[in-house]
C-alpha cells in the first residue's frame, strides 16, 4: 500500500493528445516524515503516521490504517510487513506514485454553513404560482400519519458541508518529482491549500 499527504492547489487543463481536454486537480506533495508506526502488539491496529509542513509554523500528521480494508483478524499478520516500508524518521515523496495509477483521495469538504432542504439535498421546492410565492423553499410536510411524530432521519435544514469524505479511483495523470506535484483527474473534496490524503487503490 503507499500513501502520502498533500495540499490541495486547485483544478486546470491538461491534454492528452488521445483523450483530449481533461480537468485536473493537482496537488503538492512536499516529502513527508514517518513519525509513528502503529503496532498490532501495542495499539492492535497497523497504521503509518507521516507529518507535512503545512505552513513555516505549523505541521500536520496524519494515519493512514493499513489494516482497514482487511475484514479477517488473521490477514492482517500478513501486512506486518508493509510497516518495514515506512521506518520512522523515513522520507516518503510522490516517486511512489506513476501515471495511470488509481488512487483514493481522502480530505474534508467545503463548509456552506446552514442550508435549507433544496440545497442540501435538492429538493424541488413548493410551486411558483397560485399563491405559493413564499412556499418556494419550503420543505413540505415532516410528519407522519403513523407514529404521531417527526421520523428520525428526516432530511431537513441543517449544517452542509465539513464532513470527512474520500473520492474513490481517481486517476493520476501527472507527477513531477522535482515539483513535488501529483494530477489526478476529476475532483478532489476540500478547499484549496487544505490537506488531504493520497492512498492507492489495494
Amino acid at each position: 500500500m503507499k500513501f502520502i499527504l498533500g495540499k490541495k492547489l486547485g483544478m486546470t487543463t491538461l491534454f492528452d493528445e488521445t483523450k483530449g481536454a481533461l480537468n485536473v486537480t493537482m496537488i503538492s506533495c512536499q516529502e513527508n516524515t514517518v513519525k509513528l508506526n502503529r503496532t498490532l502488539e501495542k495499539d492492535g491496529y497497523l497504521a503509518v503516521q507521516l507529518e507535512i509542513d503545512k505552513t513555516s509554523k505549523k505541521t500536520v500528521r496524519k494515519e493512514f490504517r493499513i489494516d482497514k480494508a482487511v475484514t479477517i483478524p488473521g490477514d492482517r499478520a500478513g501486512l506486518a510487513s508493509e510497516l518495514e516500508k515506512y521506518p520512522l524518521d523515513g522520507k516518503v515523496n510522490v516517486s511512489l506514485f506513476e501515471v495511470g495509477e488509481l488512487v483514493n483521495i481522502a480530505g474534508i469538504t467545503k463548509g456552506k454553513g446552514f442550508q435549507g432542504t433544496v440545497k442540501r439535498y435538492g429538493f424541488a421546492g413548493g410551486r411558483k404560482t397560485h399563491g405559493g410565492k413564499h412556499d418556494l423553499r419550503k420543505p413540505g410536510s415532516i410528519g407522519a400519519t403513523f407514529p404521531e411524530h417527526v421520523v428520525k432521519g428526516r432530511r431537513m435544514a441543517g449544517r452542509m458541508g465539513g464532513a470527512n469524505m474520500t473520492a474513490l479511483n481517481l486517476t493520476i495523470v501527472y507527477v513531477s518529482q522535482e515539483e513535488g506535484l501529483i494530477g489526478v483527474r476529476g475532483a478532489v473534496p476540500g478547499v484549496n491549500g487544505r490537506v488531504v490524503k493520497i492512498m492507492s487503490v489495494k
